[in-house]
């Protein structure tokens, strides 16, 4: 992903992965409101950030499929009950609160730079 010594763009994406699985699986007591928006900051900033001119096909293509197959997955994870369900369910809505914004903005840049030629 990020190329060209762009640390902060790394750092997001890996801390946003550790918070969204650490959040999604309750670890943390809950997810609080300022947790939430922190780790939908976080995918703002994978967004803007960590994806390049040559990678945003393969991000969009990943990004919408994990983001599809996580809520189909967390609907179908919720039938199942029990603490598993609930442990999963949560893993994969804390997935998609960071890839959801991180894939909404690499597609609004690509519509830019569609745009401009």
């Amino acid at each position: 992903m990020a190329k060209g010594g762009n640390k902060i763009g790394s750092w997001a994406f890996l801390v946003g992965v550790i918070l969204a699985v650490v959040f999604g699986l309750g670890l943390a007591g809950g997810a609080t409101p300022w947790m939430v928006s922190l780790v939908f900051i976080l995918g703002i900033v994978v967004g803007l950030l960590n994806v390049t001119a040559g990678e945003v096909h393969a991000f969009l293509t990943a990004g919408v499929v994990l983001v599809i197959v996580a809520s189909l997955g967390s609907a179908s994870v919720a039938a199942v009950g029990g603490s598993a369900g609930t442990y999963l369910t949560g893993l994969l809505n804390g997935i998609q609160l960071l890839f959801v914004p991180a894939t909404i903005v690499v597609a609004v840049k690509h519509v830019f730079t569609l745009a401009k030629n």
